[in-house]
């Protein structure tokens, strides 16, 4: 798929960094629309169906996290977040909402042209998964952000759909753990194991008919992770963590 082709969405209230924003994407040859607010972030964002956002956190009718944790109620776009502010409460207040990646305002052109390259390779790599993950009696709609059970509907935290998605995007293979890290949490908490093995724990009590004997969050000792799903069976060994 050519650049062209690649919809970008720009959300930043202050025209000199837009002004830079669109020189940056269409000199690469991306496709782009723009919103100045919150509110016309969200009707672009539904009417366009952008393939990666560039979400400014500091906009002028309601914070940028609010328009991240609106889009994914519905969405998996990548999204990456902008702000003026450095602190790491902002940067993980933004992961956890739902953002892909963060970078600090003023940003190096080559640098966040490489993180909307590696966002839309997720995009696209995401795209082989199966629409609809079957873990035994679950049925999970990644794309709509909705896990239905036997006994109604089941409730992930945007963090844990970040990591089943992005094992879902390698549905039956090994998915290293700083990978998961970084797909998950951002390049800078890429050595978090320990918040790692947490989240996995966590969606294993939620979506595991016997958490302690998982079938479908697989690990793999000394690597990473598989996710092994009624779509995609796996016939290796399987051990909890």
């Amino acid at each position: 798929m050519t650049r062209a082709a690649f919809r970008v969405l720009v959300i930043e209230d202050d025209p000199a960094v837009r002004s830079v924003l669109r020189a940056l994407l269409k000199g690469e040859g991306y496709t782009l629309n723009e919103a100045a607010t919150a509110a016309r972030a969200v009707i672009e964002a539904r009417s366009y169906r952008p393939d990666l956002l560039l979400v400014d956190l500091g906009l002028p009718d309601a914070d940028g996290i609010a328009v991240i944790r609106r889009v994914r109620s519905w969405s998996t776009v990548p999204i990456l977040a902008l702000s003026a502010e450095d602190g790491e409460e902002e940067k993980i207040a933004a992961l956890d909402a739902g953002a892909d990646d963060y970078i600090a305002k003023p940003f190096s052109g080559a640098e966040l042209l490489a993180r909307v390259r590696a966002g839309l390779r997720r995009r696209s790599q995401g795209s082989q998964r199966p629409p609809v993950l079957k873990l035994a009696r679950l049925r999970v709609d990644l794309a709509r952000r909705h896990v239905r059970g036997p006994k109604g509907e089941v409730h992930l935290t945007p963090l844990e759909y970040r990591v089943l998605d992005s094992l879902a995007q390698q549905v039956g293979r090994v998915v290293g753990r700083r990978e998961l890290l970084k797909e998950a949490w951002g390049p800078n908490r890429a050595d978090d194991t320990n918040s790692l093995r947490v989240c996995i724990s966590n969606l294993r009590a939620k979506v595991e008919p016997n958490p302690h004997k998982p079938r479908f969050l697989i690990t793999v000792t000394g690597v990473g992770y598989r996710l092994c799903t009624d779509n995609v069976p796996s016939g290796l060994s399987r051990t909890s963590e």
